[in-house]
């Protein structure tokens, strides 16, 4: 088996990383990768932290990091904290920042910029945040407080093009989400993730209280036949958003 590069996934909330990543997430930890999540909302305390800890033991990502800001449009997320979208701009990113150096990995995933598929600001602020995040780490002089630089080799953000929308967009419109895809020029790999979809679909069932939900995906896709379920989510798409300066053209690192 090849070697994989170390992943550090960076999602807004609870449910994200396993449904928008949990193949290539499941991938690399089989290949002894190290593997790890970030999750912008929602506090260590609350009802969602035990099923996103059990979700990452079946993806084998390690224990929760929870930066612990409160939801957008849920203030059970963290009732004592800002929301995500409301605290400053720096500081999340110097929050972010600590756990890239910390982890160390060859590549961080994310959210893309239109805020996955039903555009939550969450996930619009989260993708802002890793951007700068990512770049910063690499810096000694900005947030110097978050230990040494370290700098990954590239950024992807996870997405949705045009034509891979299929099942998903009647689905998510018949509960009252919008759908942003993106143009499909705008993908740069494509992961058929049908081996490790048996872990993705467990690591997504481990969210429990979404799986019982009616409008949230993993209900959605906890209601349908196993055949279209597994259409939907057998395939991961990517954007790679290259960090920091390139010298010459380098092979480009694959996921």
């Amino acid at each position: 088996m090849p070697v994989l590069p170390s992943l550090l996934a960076v999602f807004a909330h609870p449910d994200d990383e396993s449904l928008l990543a949990g193949g290539v997430l499941a991938q690399h930890a089989a290949a002894g990768a190290r593997t790890a999540v970030v999750t912008a909302t929602w506090a260590p305390d609350s009802r969602r932290a035990p099923e996103l800890a059990d979700a990452l033991t079946v993806l084998g990502a390690g224990t929760p990091r929870l930066l612990g800001y409160n939801d957008a449009r849920n203030p059970e997320a963290a009732p004592n904290q800002p929301r995500l979208v409301d605290a400053p701009l720096d500081e999340a990113v110097g929050h972010l920042v600590a756990h890239i150096r910390d982890f160390k990995p060859d590549v961080v995933i994310g959210h893309d910029a239109v805020g996955q598929l039903t555009g939550h600001p969450d996930h619009v602020r989260t993708h802002q945040i890793t951007l700068l995040a990512v770049e910063a780490a690499g810096l000694a002089h900005l947030h110097p407080e978050a230990g040494p630089p370290w700098q990954p080799a590239a950024l992807y953000a996870a997405t949705h093009p045009e034509s891979g929308v299929g099942l998903l967009g009647p689905l998510l419109e018949g509960v009252g989400k919008a759908v942003f895809a993106v143009p499909d020029s705008y993908v740069t790999t494509s992961i058929d993730v049908t081996p490790w979809a048996d872990v993705k679909w467990r690591a997504i069932l481990a969210h429990r209280g979404e799986v019982a939900r009616e409008r949230p995906l993993p209900g959605i896709l906890a209601r349908l036949p196993e055949a279209d379920r597994n259409q939907i989510i057998q395939t991961e798409h990517f954007t790679r958003l290259t960090p920091g300066p390139v010298k010459g053209d380098p092979d480009r690192l694959t996921i």
